[in-house]
């Protein structure tokens, strides 16, 4: 039988997606497949600045059979129940896009059809109070979902917060000791072959030659492969997003840990806030047509809740995707697929689905066409979806007292978007298409945390009375309070469960 097989994978660069995709293949392919070689260079330092998750990374680390409290404790890692949102749709105002459910479903409806219509008659309080996630999370508690019948405890959706530099450190020991090859070097050339295109090597700086015939390129943004050797093309969405740059620094630990990431809105971007075990991560994405550098610097570092330890680090980019993922041979994977603002902490996601996706469509040496088709049409909708939910953050604002929020609040956003946001306004409905990762939950909780409420609500919500709503809704806010009172703190979770054995120095 003929064997057309991949023998051997180059993924260049290392980082959270070059050793998120070492691990992976490692775990499925192992070292009697196929040779797996990772190129990265210790001089070139990775962006390492996405530490929030959502609640699919527990898939990944399941599917690699990863104990959950050792990967904690690795990686000073915390849990993470949602988002916070503070002076997104008016300044002084805050919401929860929590991980979890949202009230209790009724009569074959959405629960937040009932919730529209008691907020209309001055019946509800506000969407905190039927979710448990966001409720916990304001009092910093924690637990992962036990056994408990009918009880809202019996469904804690979450994620992770966790230092990524240690969690790629993680992945690697992990992938090391599953075969895969870690080959330290820079590469300097990128050798295709002449008649297909495909790429056939790459060259490091010392001159030893890496070959292969399925390459993945996590080099970043600048796309070494995927970009550089085989113009793949950029799609530049900064029109929709305009924040290009931000700085950040880490912090003084928080104590106590909230078991969320906050996202507060500033005057030409957002500044986000990440609490580990062991420090706090902080950033402020802004734009740089709205707001100097030096400005922007110092909003983040007067908005800190703690010390800075470390000065800050300046990024740059352009919000967007690659006009195609997989070329040829080569599939992009992390910051060389695109770049979309870690606003719902996605990036990771995507590193995760990219993964998934290829594995579904793993070539063989033939490199049959459809296969790449299949794969970046899948690519290309999974981005397309996110970026609509990301610039409806910024379009769903009231606000007016800056021209960057002028901007975006007027701003021509995606038909895609623009029939979401006019659905959900008539009536509440959200519609999901396909595979879209953001759920009903997720875009009724942005939608009515930053203003945005239906005119109507469903018409089947009058099959109960205003009386037998109200009765419900009470019932479930102290179903929800009752079980919030069950868990305990965030720290004491931590430190029963997944403690770091020490809170080591960090070198930035």
């Amino acid at each position: 039988m003929n064997d057309r097989r991949i023998r051997k994978i180059v993924i260049v660069g290392g980082g959270t997606a070059g050793w998120m995709a070492a691990a992976a293949m490692a775990r499925f392919m192992k070292d009697t497949f196929c040779t797996i070689q990772l190129v990265e260079s210790d001089t070139i330092p990775t962006v390492g600045v996405g530490e929030g998750t959502i609640p699919q990374m527990q898939v990944f680390n399941r599917t690699l059979g990863i104990d959950e409290d050792d990967f904690i404790r690795k990686t000073q890692g915390t849990f993470k129940l949602g988002i916070e949102f503070c002076d997104w749709g008016a300044l002084g105002e805050r919401y929860m896009h929590g991980f979890g459910g949202l009230g209790r479903n009724m009569e074959a409806l959405q629960f937040h059809h009932f919730w529209c219509k008691s907020h209309r008659d001055g019946k509800a309080r506000s969407l905190r109070h039927y979710a448990l996630n966001a409720l916990a999370a304001s009092e910093n508690r924690f637990m992962r979902p036990v056994e408990a019948g009918d009880s809202p405890l019996s469904d804690i959706g979450y994620a992770f917060q966790f230092d990524a530099g240690r969690y790629a450190q993680y992945l690697r020991d992990y992938a090391e000791q599953r075969g895969v090859q870690r080959i330290e070097g820079t590469v300097s050339q990128v050798r295709t072959d002449p008649d297909s295109g495909f790429i056939k090597s790459v060259h490091l700086d010392d001159g030893r030659t890496v070959d292969g015939e399925l390459f993945i390129d996590c080099s970043g943004f600048q796309g070494l492969l995927i970009e550089q050797c085989l113009d793949a093309g950029y799609e530049d969405w900064s029109h929709w997003l305009p924040c290009d740059s931000a700085w950040t620094v880490p912090s003084e630990r928080l104590s106590p840990l909230p078991p969320y990431t906050r996202a507060t809105a500033q005057p030409a971007g957002w500044q986000w806030r990440i609490p580990l075990q062991h420090r706090t991560g902080n950033g402020h994405v802004f734009s740089s047509r709205f707001m100097e550098d030096a400005s922007a610097r110092a909003v983040l570092l007067d908005s800190l809740d703690t010390p800075a330890i470390a000065s800050p680090r300046l990024l740059r980019f352009t919000t967007g995707k690659r006009k195609t993922f997989w070329e040829k041979n080569c599939v992009a994977l992390g910051l060389s697929s695109g770049f979309i603002e870690p606003l719902e902490s996605t990036g990771i996601h995507l590193i995760q689905s990219f993964i998934g996706k290829l594995m579904a469509f793993f070539p063989d040496r033939t490199f049959a066409p459809i296969n790449r088709e299949y794969f970046n049409r899948e690519a290309h909708f999974e981005y397309d979806r996110i970026r609509d939910f990301i610039i409806l953050h910024y379009h769903a604002t009231r606000r007016d007292d800056t021209e960057f929020w002028n901007y975006v609040r007027t701003m021509p956003v995606p038909d895609t978007l623009e029939e979401k946001i006019a659905l959900f306004r008539a009536n509440g409905y959200v519609h999901k298409e396909g595979q879209e990762l953001f759920n009903g939950i997720s875009w009724a909780e942005v939608f009515i945390g930053q203003g945005i409420l239906p005119e109507h609500y469903h018409p089947l919500v009058d099959n109960l009375s205003p009386q037998e709503i109200e009765q419900r809704l009470h019932h479930i806010e102290r179903v929800i309070a009752s079980a919030v009172q069950h868990m305990p703190s965030h720290d004491a979770f931590i430190a029963r469960h997944c403690r770091a054995a020490a809170i080591s120095p960090v070198t930035f």
